[in-house]
């Protein structure tokens, strides 16, 4: 790879006239130079249509408007898909329309990618971005997501996977990555059946699985969060939730488990995870029970109840097995 190589960021966007112009000024302010803008649109009914083709007349070598044909919408995991197969740079990065790079995103981790030729992708934890309205009470809600390893590291595969099935780390924000375009190819890019929900998921699987990735201590995105969003328009129709089981989170997981068995993944880490992830759906009385004792006030009372009825003997069974079976934690020391 060149010591600047070419980065081909990628936007899509669908009736995004509200933030568009506000991405696409993010990349024209990044302070590594060697860039193009792939403006992928999927199907817009809106002005932002206008305002896409507009930036691509104006900065001709650089932007790139893109539709699929008969100007249709066929969801986010064929648009991106679409980008990377117009795309001209041995870098891929991503910035949904709504999005938004600090300045230094681009330098920083390309210089990560020089630096560990053996790295497939870079990413840092993403701003979840509640302030961007002005309002105090919603600044209060900014966040970044967890990471789930020491930062500033290289995680080898599949540690990455078995972490985000676990919920002990959130997936990366799609504007938070930069990788290497013969990973993305590799893995077979994005998956197309995934139209909206789980589709970041499903990709960031196959990479996971796949590749080694750098897990940086830098945060150069802003994930800007409102009621238009995907997540967001989900939630309402009841398709996601993002505290308990739902319909997008299955598929996601039947689609990992179809794909697990068809790339012939098995690894015990990753596949006691999935099968984890994958109670509430197919034994929700067994996760019910799992959920209660893992309450440490429920804990608190059986301990209680325990030590006032049971004889001494009998306790000192069950305390062993605690000991032994659930986090090594002792019933008179929750």
């Amino acid at each position: 790879m060149s010591t600047t190589p070419l980065v081909s960021a990628i936007t899509i966007f669908l009736n995004a006239e509200e933030f568009l112009e506000q991405a696409i000024q993010s990349v024209l302010a990044q302070t590594y130079s060697n860039w193009e803008l792939l403006l992928v649109d999927d199907g817009s009914t809106d002005g932002s249509t206008a305002i896409a083709q507009q930036y691509a007349r104006r900065y001709p070598n650089r932007m790139h408007y893109l539709e699929h044909e008969g100007h249709r919408n066929r969801g986010m995991s064929a648009s991106r898909n679409l980008g990377v197969r117009k795309a001209s740079g041995d870098l891929i990065a991503l910035l949904d329309a709504d999005d938004l790079w600090l300045p230094q995103k681009l330098e920083k981790q390309v210089a990560i990618l020089q630096s560990h030729p053996e790295v497939g992708m870079v990413y840092g934890s993403t701003f979840m971005w509640y302030g961007w309205t002005g309002k105090a009470e919603d600044a209060l809600s900014d966040r970044r997501r967890k990471l789930g390893v020491a930062m500033d590291r290289i995680v080898k595969p599949p540690d990455l996977a078995v972490l985000c099935l676990q919920g002990e780390a959130e997936t990366p924000g799609t504007c938070s990555v930069l990788m290497r375009r013969s990973l993305v190819e590799g893995v077979g890019g994005f998956e197309e059946s995934f139209r909206s929900m789980f589709e970041d998921q499903a990709f960031f699987t196959k990479v996971f699985l796949s590749a080694a990735v750098f897990v940086e201590s830098g945060c150069w995105d802003r994930y800007r969060q409102h009621s238009k969003s995907s997540c967001y328009v989900a939630q309402g129709d009841g398709r996601y939730d993002p505290v308990g089981p739902n319909a997008s989170q299955r598929i996601f997981l039947e689609w990992l488990e179809r794909y697990l068995r068809e790339k012939d993944v098995g690894d015990p880490e990753v596949s006691r995870a999935l099968r984890t992830a994958l109670l509430p759906y197919r034994q929700p009385g067994v996760h019910l029970v799992k959920q209660l004792f893992r309450r440490s006030s429920w804990r608190c009372a059986v301990r209680d109840w325990a030590c006032v009825v049971l004889p001494d003997s009998i306790y000192r069974r069950l305390e062993k097995w605690r000991s032994n079976t659930v986090n090594h934690r002792s019933w008179r020391h929750p």
